[in-house]
């Protein structure tokens, strides 16, 4: 991995541990070892690595948190002014549930820019669940090691400025505004030659790249949209490619199987890139694996490679144990709930460790700085993802919006929070798969109280209303069309509880319905 970029000059590595030999295989998998390299990917343990939640809380010492940068609307009447102009002719493009499958029209603007998406490495993350929340931990990780980030992930919760962050905060909105004014005439151009014009998605990954190149930025972390193949930050060649966990979401687009999903977001490896795979259902895995030898790719795999060694509850998160590319990384505070968030975690260290060169074929044992990671993680935020914003009663916001999602999201919270009375506030976009994220939930809501977000691509709540009471029966469902209505009768039934029954209200369905629940609430940064 000699062309990956050298660490800064106060080095952030430290020398091997000869306890702790592993390191990923040096090369490229050869073709011919493709089935003994599925065959341990089937017959690896599910569980992927040793998980010993404790019973015992942990007051764990670091640092305070990063203040999560949620930016609101600027308060410069002008600003504001251009910033709603823009998200107005954004607007009137193709929204991204309207899709063409094809990487021309963004190929088209990024040869008239000038490539600006080949000024600077690129870290790339697909997935179906844990790409925001990792792209966050792999920035964090970054920027502590004195690298300037470019952030580009989707959607948003509340603003869209949100979606391009250099140096790990959103770009002021009139920085946005600035860089949509600058790509505006090459998108007209390209407009003007394709069939189609290029979509709201499409206009914003330019702006993404452009802002980067413009910066400087020394890495950009990107997340994919919406599969991988065809998705329009693919037109650039990171060396690093991601994959979280796949699971069924989008399978009208994306296909209804594992393997299928797999295929598409599969497509974000280049050749002789490294790929660094979460747990994954076998199929999908074996799809990965195949498409890397296909590309002379080397792959690095959660519970082979590297792995989360062992966890327990914390006071605001919890305490970690990893083991990376290079070695281990004791206890590790961070300062999120949920075995997935762990398991992002790993993942974020050995996205970072690869990038740096660890593990590959000119290793020699190293391992980064152990207190550079710690202050790393320990300094992590991700809005909307097990987010508590109020107490007495406490209220979470979560942005599960597929079955496995809730899943996670559903077990993160029994294991962090002690609730006698958990009330949902759910609303969910239309195209999802409703009754699964209800079943998951199931059995952690006493009650749940349905509504519906302000968007069009809101499900209606009468059908929603419906397949809640399927799944919770008839006298757990409450209805409020409004979701200020549906929050205020939540945090009602839970205090009806009393002060000291340890009830709690879950607001989830879709990231659109957490950002709103975020505004409503006064939670603005």
């Amino acid at each position: 991995m000699s062309d990956q970029p050298q660490p800064p000059e106060n080095d952030p590595y430290e020398g091997p541990d000869p306890e702790n030999p592993e390191s990923m295989e040096n090369g490229s998998p050869d073709p011919s070892d493709f089935e003994e390299i599925v065959g341990a990917e089937t017959d690896r343990d599910p569980d992927l690595a040793v998980i010993e939640t404790g019973s015992r809380t942990l007051r764990a010492q670091a640092g305070p948190p990063q203040s999560d940068v949620v930016p609101t609307r600027p308060e410069d009447p002008e600003t504001d002014r251009a910033l709603r102009e823009v998200e107005t002719e954004l607007a009137k493009r193709w929204p991204e549930t309207k899709l063409d499958p094809s990487v021309d029209r963004i190929r088209a603007l990024m040869d008239v820019m000038g490539d600006p998406q080949r000024a600077y490495p690129s870290i790339h993350i697909t997935g179906t669940n844990g790409k925001t929340s990792t792209a966050r931990m792999i920035e964090a990780l970054l920027s502590a090691f004195d690298l300037r980030t470019g952030r580009y992930t989707s959607p948003h919760v509340q603003s869209i400025t949100e979606r391009i962050s250099v140096d790990g905060a959103p770009i002021q909105a009139e920085r946005f505004v600035e860089t949509y004014e600058d790509v505006k005439p090459f998108v007209d151009m390209v407009d003007e030659q394709q069939p189609y014009r290029l979509s709201f998605f499409e206009v914003l990954t330019g702006m993404a790249y452009a802002a980067f190149a413009d910066a400087p930025v020394d890495v950009a972390v990107v997340e994919v949209g919406m599969g991988g193949r065809w998705d329009a930050t693919n037109v650039t060649d990171a060396g690093i490619a991601v994959i979280t966990p796949i699971a069924l979401d989008h399978v009208a687009r994306l296909g209804d199987t594992p393997e299928k999903i797999a295929g598409e977001k599969s497509g974000i490896i280049k050749q002789d890139a490294t790929v660094v795979l979460a747990q994954q259902p076998v199929e999908a895995a074996s799809v990965v694996l195949k498409r890397a030898v296909e590309v002379d790719a080397t792959v690095a795999r959660e519970g082979l490679e590297f792995g989360v060694v062992s966890r327990e509850v914390a006071v605001g998160g919890q305490l970690i144990t990893l083991r990376g590319l290079g070695g281990e990384y004791p206890e590790i505070f961070l300062p999120m709930h949920g075995a997935h968030m762990a398991h992002n975690a790993v993942v974020a260290l050995a996205a970072v460790e690869a990038f740096f060169g660890i593990g590959g074929p000119a290793d020699q044992g190293r391992t980064l700085d152990s207190d550079t990671v710690r202050q790393a993680f320990a300094s992590v935020s991700s809005p909307g993802r097990l987010e508590v914003v109020r107490t007495s009663p406490t209220v979470l916001l979560d942005a599960a919006h597929n079955p496995a999602g809730a899943r996670a999201a559903a077990e993160a919270v029994s294991e962090a929070f002690s609730f006698s009375h958990l009330v949902g506030v759910v609303g969910h976009s239309s195209d999802k798969d409703v009754k699964g994220v209800l079943e998951a939930f199931e059995p952690v809501f006493a009650e749940i109280v349905v509504t519906r977000n302000s968007t069009h691509r809101a499900m209606d709540i009468d059908a929603l209303a419906a397949v809640a009471v399927e799944v919770f029966g008839e006298d757990r469902v409450q209805v409020e069309p409004r979701l200020d209505s549906a929050l205020e009768e939540a945090i009602t039934l839970a205090e009806g509880e009393g002060e000291y029954a340890g009830a709690g209200v879950l607001v989830t369905g879709s990231v659109i319905t957490a950002g709103e629940a975020r505004l409503l609430l006064g939670r603005h940064r």
